[in-house]
């Protein structure tokens, strides 16, 4: 019986990374060209995105949302997981950065699958909300600020539909999860401490949290 995963090396991540479903190229390429960017470390991790697309694909999944789009890794992931009739919606509001997620979408041929609404995403959220789409997404997928989190859940748990997921990035913020906040800490320390602590209490969800890139957080809407 194996009590603890080993220490995952470089060496070992690499070897996860042969023995499972071959990373397309333009993703690859997408992925070593972002890392260049001074805000690399933005992106998500291969694993998680090989994860999330594979759990779309065991969902039947063909309509998903994304808040904090990037250079668009992972969605250009998604995209191509998912099938043709497939739609996603993309919220951000960074121009330099969505201009580079839609010449990555156009180079992956997946560009006439995807929306992006470049505003604050809560306002994208409400109208989606307000457009008649409340419990019509099959997955939605949170990586963007951490303040607003549990804005945005509220606003996607509303979003998506009965057996649909919340996927949420970044909840260990680099191991500082763990730590008490203090006068030097940002606002979304103590704000993520809270929220994470609520998850396995709201009896609208099952909440499980997986050791993936910095922590990804998958919540089942029941």
């Amino acid at each position: 019986m194996t009590v603890h995963a080993p220490t995952f090396t470089p060496e070992l991540l690499a070897y996860l990374r042969q023995i499972s479903e071959t990373e397309s190229p333009i993703l690859t390429q997408i992925r070593h060209e972002t890392a260049q960017h001074r805000l690399g470390k933005m992106a998500i991790a291969p694993e998680q995105a090989a994860f999330l697309t594979w759990l779309a694909r065991l969902m039947g999944a063909s309509k998903y949302l994304e808040i904090g789009t990037f250079t668009g890794y992972s969605s250009t992931a998604m995209a191509l997981a998912l099938p043709e009739h497939a739609r996603l919606t993309c919220c951000d509001i960074n121009v330099t950065f969505t201009d580079i997620a839609q010449q990555n979408w156009q180079r992956a041929g997946v560009a006439h699958k995807i929306t992006l609404h470049l505003q604050p995403a809560l306002i994208t959220l409400q109208e989606l909300l307000d457009a008649g789409e409340a419990e019509s997404y099959d997955i939605a997928f949170i990586d963007a600020d951490k303040p607003p989190t549990p804005h945005y859940y509220e606003s996607c748990l509303k979003l998506v539909r009965r057996g649909g997921i919340i996927a949420i990035d970044n909840i260990l913020l680099n191991g500082r999860i763990t730590q008490n906040p203090n006068e030097n800490s940002p606002a979304s320390h103590a704000i993520l401490q809270k929220f994470n602590a609520s998850l396995p209490h709201d009896p609208r969800i099952v909440p499980f949290t997986l050791p993936l890139g910095d922590g990804l957080t998958l919540l089942m809407k029941k």
